[in-house]
Order: C-alpha cells, then sequence, then structure tokens
C-alpha cells in the first residue's frame, strides 16, 4: 500500500500515471503535426518565393531588353541611376538619314502585306549592319530611317563605321530588288541628344547636323550615297568618293558634295 504524500494527498495509481502519459503522448502527437505543417508550409513558402523570385528576374530581363530596344545602353544606366533630365551636345557625330524612293506609290500600288514584309525585310537589314558597325540607330519614320555613330556607346571610327551602314543599307535596298531603291545622306556635325518623353521614352538628336543628312538624302540621286564636304574629307582614301559638285540644299543653298561609292579595293 502507498505511504501518504507529505502534502497529505495519496499518491497517484498506475492508471492515473497511465492516463498523464497518454494526455502526454496525444500532446506531443499534436505538436509533432503542427511541426510537420509548419515545415511543409516553410518548404511551400519557400518555393513559392523561388517561383516568384523566378518570374521576376525573367520580367526584369523581359523589361530590360524592351528599354534596349529603345534607348542606348549608356542612357538606361543614366536613368536607372537617378538622372530624370538627359541632353547632350557632341561635337563630331556622323548622321545617317535614308528614305525610300516613291515609297508613297509603292505602298499605294502593292498588296500591304508585300510592303510591310519589304520594310520589316530591309530595316531588319538596316538594324544588324546597325550592330556590326557601331551604329546607333536612333528611329524609324514611315519609311525614313536614322541613326548616327559618334555617340557614347558607339564606334571609335564614327565616320568609317556611318559610311559602312550606308553602304550596307545601300546594299540591302538593291537587293531587295524592283521596285525598292534608296537615297542616304550623310553628314559629320554637332548634335544635341538627349530624351524626352515621360511614358514613353523617346532617344532623340537634334541640330543642324540632322537637317544636312537630311536634305542630303533627299537631293541624292535613287540608290545612291550622298555625303558633305567634312565626310568626304574624313574618310580619305579607305573609301570611293566623286565629287558631284554643288546641290542646292534647302536653307543651305550650293554645297559641295560626293557620291560615296563604296569601300576602295585593296591594290
Amino acid at each position: 500500500m502507498s505511504s501518504p504524500r507529505n502534502d497529505g494527498s495519496a499518491p497517484p495509481t498506475h492508471d492515473d500515471l497511465a492516463r498523464q502519459n497518454a494526455r502526454l503522448t496525444r500532446r506531443i502527437g499534436q505538436l509533432e503535426n503542427i511541426l510537420s505543417t509548419a515545415e511543409t508550409l516553410r518548404d511551400a513558402n519557400a518555393r513559392l518565393l523561388d517561383r516568384v523570385m523566378g518570374d521576376l528576374d525573367r520580367e526584369r530581363a523581359r523589361s530590360d531588353a524592351l528599354l534596349r530596344n529603345i534607348l542606348p545602353e549608356p542612357i538606361i544606366e543614366r536613368l536607372n541611376a537617378g538622372e530624370t533630365v538627359i541632353a547632350d551636345r557632341y561635337e563630331d557625330v556622323v548622321v545617317v538619314f535614308s528614305d525610300l524612293v516613291d515609297f508613297t506609290r509603292i505602298s499605294a500600288t502593292l498588296p500591304v502585306a508585300t510592303v510591310v514584309s519589304a520594310l520589316n525585310a530591309m530595316f531588319s537589314s538596316f538594324d544588324s549592319a546597325c550592330a556590326r558597325f557601331g551604329v546607333e540607330k536612333i528611329k524609324t519614320i514611315g519609311d525614313a530611317y536614322l541613326a548616327a555613330a559618334g555617340l557614347p556607346g558607339t564606334s571609335e571610327s564614327p565616320v568609317e563605321a556611318g559610311a559602312d551602314l550606308a553602304i550596307a543599307m545601300r546594299d540591302a535596298v538593291a537587293a531587295a530588288g524592283p521596285p525598292w531603291q534608296v537615297r542616304i545622306g550623310l553628314h559629320l556635325g554637332p548634335v544635341v541628344a538627349g530624351v524626352i518623353g515621360t511614358t514613353k521614352y523617346v532617344y532623340d538628336l537634334w541640330g543642324d547636323a540632322v537637317n544636312t543628312a537630311s536634305r542630303l538624302e533627299t537631293t541624292a540621286p535613287p540608290g545612291s550615297i550622298q555625303v558633305s564636304s567634312s565626310v568626304a574629307s574624313a574618310l580619305g582614301v579607305a573609301f570611293v568618293l566623286e565629287a558631284r559638285g554643288e546641290v542646292d540644299l534647302k536653307g543651305k543653298g550650293a554645297t559641295a558634295t560626293f557620291l560615296l561609292t563604296g569601300r576602295a579595293t585593296a591594290a
């Protein structure tokens, strides 16, 4: 028979201990289930977080890729650094301006799908040439294409790069065959380059060099590349140039121009 405890109560019986042990066992089981559930939730949350972070990285990469199709890399870096107003002057920029000959008439006579397909093929070739020669594509305006070398991130030999691009553009349009022809103008001079807009960024060029390149393009013979004397002087003997004489450029008057026919062949 068990002796009374000091507080006068009877000591727990075997059944009491069994019941206490059963309660403890159930409580431990409950705690283990809670722990297991917590671990499962933790693992699920970790997987969810990994998936969300992966999706975020992919969307960020996609956004960066789209932004790089609109803005030059140095401009993106400046925007990411917090700059809100970007406008810089560059003294020696080669501006390349092209336009398709009789585009309005051609687009009115050919099926829309044919015109769009031809434009896409030619402009895609222009884009590839820009990347190859280190020239920055600025924009397209209908059938016109504007590019420049001498800006940050472009070729260290901007005049040659611009000339190589113009030759590649002319050859790409010639390869497209009739009825496609192109006029191209090149000028070397100062420009202001910057970003305009707040919801749809546009990187653009302004200045006399842009206007002069446009005038050279407008007055060029179909299928040719017309360059200013500043471009002709900078190109030297590496390229073949034909003096065209003075051409009346709108807003400029009589201006000495040259036709760029290609790179000089090795003797």
